[in-house]
């Protein structure tokens, strides 16, 4: 399995507060008018799962498939042109501030790694930068 790894982000609010916000997906309402529109062209979510049709990738549905409180929420991917995992990890630096790295996980061949990598990275850095800027 190839890994894609955010960076780590810093999030002035508990890991608790993140936690809580994140494993339930009905908040991200709060968070759509902050997409790129000119590269996602419809976004829709309920409290377990999300829905992104992005340009030129397709549309990617992610369904939580695993909780562990206050540290990690788990993905999967249910429809994606490429199927892959989805972690983001929730690190408490101090009660008001805590860590966050997003990493992607997936099969795929060289060839294949060599032509999403760099958009790949790049959009898991934009998504964690924007997770990141939430309020908590």
């Amino acid at each position: 399995m190839t890994k894609f790894e955010s960076g780590v982000k810093v999030v002035p609010a508990s890991q608790e507060a993140v936690y809580e916000k994140l494993s339930d997906l009905s908040n991200l309402e709060k968070v759509k008018d902050r997409l790129p529109e000119n590269n996602v062209k419809s976004f829709s979510f309920d409290a377990e799962s999300i829905t992104i049709e992005v340009a030129p990738v397709g549309k990617i549905t992610l369904q939580i498939v695993e909780k562990e409180p206050c540290k990690c929420i788990k993905f999967a991917t249910t429809t994606s042109p490429l199927p892959f995992n989805l972690w983001i990890q929730i690190v408490p630096v101090t009660e008001t501030e805590c860590k966050m790295k997003l990493t992607i996980g997936m099969d795929i061949n060289p060839f294949m790694k060599t032509m999403v990598q760099k958009p790949l990275q790049e959009g898991l850095e934009k998504m964690a930068d924007m997770l990141a800027m939430i309020q908590y």
